[in-house]
């Protein structure tokens, strides 16, 4: 069976991506692999405070539990998916990524990640 690490690594070697981490739901990093200039520990601390208004906003809009998060910004996307009650996914990719197949294999296999952590 895969470790944590295992899948953390296949996702930073999809082309376009340039960090993947398993983060706990306190913001402190499970396992990381980035490029370089990824400082994985201060994006970690911040994801907190962006998936706990993504969840009310879900409440809010009778729109049931979060699962993942898709945010745009000029230089690239970070996508957060929701694993468990205590853990995260965090992804970077870059402008030009194909992001669609990875977002259809975390759906998929959410249940299977989830359970490596």
């Amino acid at each position: 069976m895969p470790s944590i690490r295992d899948l953390v690594g296949a996702i930073r070697q999809r082309d376009g991506v340039e960090a993947a981490l398993v983060l706990g739901r306190d913001g402190l990093l499970i396992d990381s692999q980035s490029a370089p200039d990824v400082d994985t520990e201060v994006l970690a601390a911040l994801i907190p405070a962006i998936i706990g208004p993504a969840e009310e906003l879900g409440t809010a809009a009778a729109r049931g539990a979060l699962t993942t998060v898709v945010l745009e910004h000029a230089s690239g996307l970070a996508i957060i998916s929701v694993l468990s009650a205590d853990a995260l996914l965090v992804v970077l990719a870059r402008p030009d990524a194909n992001v669609g197949p990875l977002l259809f294999e975390i759906r998929r296999n959410r249940e299977h990640i989830a359970a490596l952590v």
